[in-house]
């Protein structure tokens, strides 16, 4: 895990939600570490319309799994999500609210800035 995370801006990382708790880590923050393979760096905004995009490629987030810690997202949500899966919504015209803030910069080798920016809260 990260010990000083800095988020897009090259600032320490601003949490992205507590409730419901997100995180690879569960920390509230989009950290990021070796054990995160899917790199859940972007801080995104979740919307109805992303949520129903995002189950239909096959990553169901609106769905509960206790055992997992994990609640569901539902929109309006903040949540750490996968890079690639921002990208990959980014392509299909669905990407979602990013929060630049709780963004961690390592994203940047995936999504240039200046697309973010334009999905910035």
């Amino acid at each position: 895990m990260e010990s000083n995370p800095l988020n897009v801006f090259g600032k320490p990382i601003v949490a992205c939600s507590m409730e419901p708790l997100t995180g690879f880590y569960r920390d509230g923050c989009c950290t990021t570490g070796k054990e995160d393979l899917g790199m859940h760096t972007v801080c995104i905004v979740a919307d109805a319309e992303f949520l129903a995009f995002s189950k239909s490629v096959g990553n169901d987030l609106s769905t509960a799994f206790p055992a997992y810690r994990f609640p569901g997202v539902k929109p309006g949500d903040r949540w750490c999500l996968c890079a690639l899966r921002w990208k990959e919504a980014y392509e299909a015209g669905k990407a979602p609210a990013v929060v630049l803030e709780s963004t961690n910069q390592d994203v940047l080798k995936y999504i240039p800035f200046e697309v973010l920016l334009e999905f910035k809260v």
